[in-house]
């Protein structure tokens, strides 16, 4: 895959950065450069490997999963103006 000018200038509209003639020349190139090192990686023959998360081999931690109130409520909704059991109280706004 290869990126052309008119490509780096639409993507940078689009991401809303301002980028000249120059920058644009320069970003081209650059890009060509990341995308054939991706196409390198692609030529890698990775059959029978099984994907990792890390270099070195652990296993993540884990936990009961129990549903709980976090008992915060009224830490939470301590700097509201108004509250009502442990809801924030809000002005109607439809009516």
């Amino acid at each position: 895959m290869s990126v052309d000018i008119d490509t780096v200038k639409r993507v940078a509209r689009l991401a809303r950065i301002a980028v000249d003639e120059d920058d644009a020349n320069r970003m081209t190139g650059e890009l060509n450069a990341i995308l054939g090192f991706v196409e390198q990686l692609n030529e890698v023959d990775v059959t029978g490997i099984e994907p990792m998360t890390s270099v070195i081999p652990m296993t993540m931690k884990m936990r009961q999963d129990e549903v709980t109130d976090g008992s915060k409520a009224e830490d939470i909704v301590a700097n509201a103006p108004e509250t009502g059991e442990h809801f924030f109280l809000v002005p109607k706004v439809v009516e």
